[in-house]
């Protein structure tokens, strides 16, 4: 089966930076019909807007995704511009410091709240959508629902205590989600990265040769995934290639995930 993307219609949440960014730019070259929704109006029309007043298989969405209203908004959107959904991502992802001992530190619920919760509301309403407009198609999938999810799920950092329990939770949340929606042909799947070199982890490193290597010392393959690779990695789980993979989370981390950095050859 084919991976390609070309005219199904995508919403991609953290549309305008990063990895959300890369990924419906992405989707875009491929020719798919593709809705860029982030909360910073700004930054949208900075990264999107002329491109959506050129081309018809591109919209903008600015709205603050964990409140149900803009949901709603959202899919009404969609729905207006392009007649249905086929894909959603979840690439809307927050990660802050987080001070276990610290009573005044609320991150972790801010991270459960964005990084899990908001991205929860958005899948179940866009899956009652894409049930609603398949009533009459009798095989093939429906949807694909694809989360994006941090190693940071398996691994433990004292500073990373709200992201990693967010990420633990996203990705339950994924299999349970493909399992309840089985039924109805919706897949959902998630992809799972570490260090990405986005325009913001750029910046970061510009003057950091020690974090820069240390990345990619704790890396397998040698050195730091681009946007793309985890673009790529989304467009298999969006497209009829995957159709019978969900419940699943692809990790895209050039092995880091799996180096024990603490080991010691034996004698």
């Amino acid at each position: 089966m084919s991976i390609s993307i070309a005219g199904k219609t995508a919403i991609v949440t953290g549309a305008a930076h990063g990895v959300g960014l890369a990924i419906a730019q992405h989707f875009v070259d491929e020719g798919a019909n593709v809705v860029f929704a982030d909360r910073n109006e700004e930054a949208l029309v900075h990264e999107v807007g002329e491109q959506a007043d050129r081309e018809e298989n591109v919209r903008i969405f600015a709205g603050d995704l964990r409140k149900k209203l803009c949901v709603k908004n959202l899919l009404s959107a969609t729905i207006d511009a392009f007649d249905s959904v086929d894909i959603l991502v979840n690439a809307s992802r927050q990660a802050t410091i987080t001070e276990a001992l610290d009573k005044e530190d609320t991150s972790i619920e801010q991270l459960l709240e964005q990084n899990m919760m908001a991205a929860l509301r958005l899948s179940e309403s866009t899956a009652r959508r894409m049930i609603k407009q398949a009533e009459d198609r009798e095989d093939g999938s429906v949807g694909s629902i694809i989360n994006l999810s941090s190693i940071a799920g398996r691994r433990a950092h004292p500073k990373t205590l709200g992201l990693s329990i967010s990420a633990a939770a996203s990705e339950q949340m994924t299999r349970s989600l493909a399992v309840a929606l089985a039924p109805e042909r919706i897949r959902v799947n998630a992809v799972a990265f570490g260090s990405v070199l986005s325009a913001s982890l750029k910046d970061a490193l510009k003057d950091d040769d020690d974090a820069r290597n240390a990345i990619i010392a704790a890396t397998p393959m040698g050195r730091i995934a681009g946007p793309s690779e985890v673009a790529h990695a989304v467009q298999y789980l969006a497209s009829d290639a995957a159709g019978f993979v969900t419940g699943q989370v692809i990790t895209v981390d050039g092995g880091r995930s799996l180096l024990d950095p603490a080991f010691v050859p034996l004698h």
